[in-house]
């Protein structure tokens, strides 16, 4: 009796340990887990994440969300696995992102975006004026950042006209504190207000209501963007050996890329041409879609990009689907 009590524990034992062994080795979306996402809110970020859910949802059978946040917030989430991808990771910006790298909580995979840009602008019209719309140039010597101190006057704030105004990124962006820092560093916190809009759209409102009235305006932007696209703008130049090469990956927790490598195969070949993508992201704003909706729009009209991401079967299956 003793001994076929044993041989019954040990075939349970054994039985739970394959159920184990088949749980672990069914992947992540088979076992049942969601991929969540870092909701992010500007306008590339929030095209390449919807992206990135449809094809994972209709081409790997996976349940996805996002969880809304600014980009602090999210990488803080990412580090600690209550999100999983964190679809426009600009490399080596955030301080968070930086510790979480060092202490093996998060990876960056891939190259979702080539050739963006960031930095300090004005209006071409500012440097050069615009004959057309009868517009001097009020700033003809400005070509560095450093220039900025002797133009404060020509930035005026309507709230503190003894200085001029920065229009910098919104509190919690990572680009808002590197904004910050710049300004001390190159000396002119006393002479202009470090402004931050609430939002990105409100930052977008500021200039193109500023241009479109050919007033000075001096602010922090990046592309790919819509907006980029409707200005005619000078980007201002740094420091001589200031590197602003920029470098995206698709961030992920380190749970994540360990344990889903199928998946982690699909997103490290996500890559939107620059092009393409700031023609998706003008059109998102000139025939006002909503990102999910273009996103559907963006896989129907292009598999040309995105089959290469992908096996023969999920392309089928989400083909199919749209």
């Amino acid at each position: 009796m003793k001994s076929n009590k044993t041989l019954l524990t040990t075939l349970l034992s054994m039985g739970l340990l394959a159920s184990a062994g088949a749980s672990q080795a069914a992947g992540w979306c088979e076992s049942g887990k969601p991929v969540k996402f870092a909701g992010l809110n500007w306008e590339s970020a929030m095209l390449l994440t919807d992206v990135m859910q449809l094809v994972l949802e209709k081409g790997y059978d996976c349940k996805t969300d996002s969880l809304p946040g600014n980009s602090i917030t999210m990488e803080n989430a990412l580090g600690s696995n209550d999100i999983q991808v964190f679809a426009e990771e600009w490399v080596g910006r955030s301080e968070v992102w930086n510790k979480a790298e060092k202490a093996g909580k998060v990876v960056g995979v891939g190259a979702p975006v080539v050739g963006a840009v960031e930095g300090w602008y004005v209006p071409r019209y500012v440097i050069e004026g615009d004959a057309k719309r009868k517009l001097e140039a009020k700033t003809p010597d400005l070509k560095n950042i450093a220039d900025l101190g002797k133009y404060a006057a020509v930035f005026k704030d309507a709230e503190e006209p003894s200085k001029g105004r920065f229009y910098n990124c919104p509190a919690g962006w990572t680009c808002e504190l590197d904004n910050s820092e710049m300004l001390k560093s190159y000396g002119l916190e006393s002479t202009y207000t470090n402004f931050r809009p609430g939002t990105g759209p409100a930052l977008d409102a500021a200039v193109l209501s500023s241009y479109k009235r050919g007033e000075p305006i001096l602010f922090y932007y990046w592309s790919p963007t819509p907006l980029m696209g409707q200005v005619d703008v000078v980007k201002l130049e740094e420091k001589p050996g200031v590197n602003k090469t920029v470098t995206i990956k698709v961030g992920l927790s380190k749970t994540f890329h360990d344990e889903a490598p199928e998946l982690v195969a699909v997103l490290e070949k996500v890559n939107v041409p620059i092009d393409l993508l700031n023609q998706n992201l003008a059109r998102m704003t000139k025939e006002r879609i909503e990102s999910p909706k273009l996103a559907k729009i963006f896989l129907k009209e292009h598999p040309e990009v995105w089959h290469a991401w992908v096996s023969e079967d999920a392309a089928k299956k989400i083909d199919a689907a749209l």
